[in-house]
């Protein structure tokens, strides 16, 4: 007997990245109500954006979407996710199924002065090998999510501080 996935398969989102990007912030994959706004980190509950709006010390949840990606790109920070498909039921990345990776190796080509990637959870930072080997910096973040409720946010906001640390010129 055959068993026939009931998981909805996904698309994910295009980078958000320019030639200033010099920290790519890599999550897994867009929960359903980020896929349902197609915005990156809509989720209320998700700390995404508070986090970051404490390293950068600017209110980015109060603005609309478009200029919170402005302002993280004036930053010198993009955003993408490892995965550009899947399938999952729910939102939790436990649930992923059938991952299809994004096309890092164009990425990289296309930005050369992209120095470091920071990982947005565990799930995303299996890949930081891979980004090793090219000669980037790399940093793992904790994860945001909601799901990962054993750090306060203060304790997130610890290591998210790092991103503060400009990564040094090539």
């Amino acid at each position: 007997m055959n068993a026939i996935s009931s998981a909805p398969f996904s698309q994910g989102f295009p980078p958000v990245i320019n030639q200033h990007t010099h920290t790519l912030i890599l999550g897994s994959f867009p929960g359903i109500a980020s896929l349902e706004a197609q915005q990156y980190y809509a989720f209320p509950a998700n700390q995404f954006w508070r986090l970051l709006s404490a390293v950068l010390n600017s209110d980015l949840v109060s603005l609309p979407y478009p200029e919170r990606l402005q302002r993280l790109l004036s930053a010198g920070i993009g955003l993408w996710d490892i995965y550009r498909q899947c399938e999952r039921e729910g939102s939790l990345d436990s649930a992923i199924r059938k991952p299809e990776c994004n096309d890092f190796v164009s990425l990289r080509q296309q930005f050369p002065q992209l120095q470091r990637v920071a990982f947005n959870g565990k799930v995303a930072a299996r890949l930081q090998k891979q980004f090793c080997d090219w000669g980037l910096m790399t940093l793992t973040l904790p994860s945001s999510s909601p799901a990962h409720a054993s750090w306060s946010f203060a304790q997130k906001l610890e290591v998210w501080q790092q991103l503060c640390d400009a990564p040094a010129a090539p």
